[in-house]
């Protein structure tokens, strides 16, 4: 027998096999293909205050190893979640986790009120990649004051676990990190998508109708692995590790650099079964290698 449970500020994970938000629906999308009470925890898509129609369509492009997002958030806003999509996923006996996203600091705190107030949701996890249109459209996680406004004022109202999503769209992603702790962050997620494009060589246009968007997958994963690393180093909080985890391998390297949990991301779309075959490969490889607990892993780099 292996322990694989891990601790996520006041969170305790039966596994560190979470699923990264956009890429896992509200997790009942998945449940004909795996059993969701055997994850870690499910992180709910990007939820915002009002009603979302997204970007304009095409807004996927695969690119070599990866794949450009620019959906926009598309979703029905908060109150509609809290009304209809709660009380159908609030009987799933693992961690569920609300990703949140705004314009403003004051959406932010609105969002967060309201889900402070359901006793099923267990964190939220704040994305501060979103566009502060009261500053002329730069993301919130790519300044350090843009960072320090959003969690303050979050934390102030929402007295339950809060993860903070950091941006990898920066010059220093450890100051960025011990700004948010210093803010109150609980743990930290990272990374986001990188900024990239694609252009059609035949039709000389963008692939994506918003010419830029997130890039994911296996391309990014050494960017992300060594920003958990650097990171890992400046804050005592809990990282989870993003990026191009597409096996059980990807999810011990994530591991090894610092993170004590991981988000399977770009694989659900690939493999819905993903999460479920890191987790049965992270009881193997623990038992391969004669390590009774997961949490041996964590931080275990050897760089001598």
């Amino acid at each position: 027998m292996v322990n694989l449970s891990v601790n996520i500020h006041r969170l305790n994970l039966k596994n560190p096999v979470l699923t990264a938000s956009g890429t896992f629906g509200y997790g009942e999308e998945f449940a004909e293909f795996i059993e969701l009470n055997r994850l870690g925890g499910f992180i709910v898509k990007g939820t915002t205050l009002l009603s979302r129609e997204g970007n304009p369509y095409p807004r996927m492009a695969e690119t070599p190893s990866g794949m450009l997002n620019a959906v926009g958030l598309q979703n029905k806003g908060i109150d509609y979640f809290v009304k209809h999509i709660y009380p159908r996923i609030k009987k799933y006996d693992t961690h569920i986790i609300v990703n949140v996203s705004g314009s403003t600091v004051e959406e932010y705190v609105t969002i967060a009120e309201k889900l402070s107030d359901l006793e099923r949701i267990s964190a939220i996890e704040v994305n501060i990649s979103c566009p502060n249109v009261k500053e002329g459209g730069m993301a919130f996680g790519t300044s350090c004051p843009g960072a320090k406004m959003v969690v303050a004022a979050v934390r102030k109202v929402y007295p339950k676990t809060l993860i903070v999503k950091l941006s990898p769209n920066v010059t220093d992603i450890t100051e960025i990190a011990r700004v948010v702790e210093d803010e109150g962050a609980d743990a930290l997620s990272l990374i986001n998508t990188l900024l990239g494009m694609a252009i059609d060589a035949k039709t000389r246009r963008p692939m994506l109708s918003t010419i830029t968007g997130g890039l994911s997958g296996p391309a990014i994963k050494p960017i992300a692995l060594r920003m958990v690393w650097q990171v890992s180093k400046v804050v005592k909080v809990p990282i989870i590790g993003i990026g191009g985890i597409m096996n059980t391998n990807d999810a011990v390297e994530f591991l090894l650099a610092g993170a004590s949990a991981i988000q399977v991301g770009t694989a659900n779309f690939i493999d819905p079964q993903a999460t479920i075959k890191i987790i049965e490969g992270l009881e193997r490889y623990l038992a391969e290698h004669n390590i009774t607990d997961i949490n041996e892993l964590i931080g275990g780099l050897n760089v001598s």
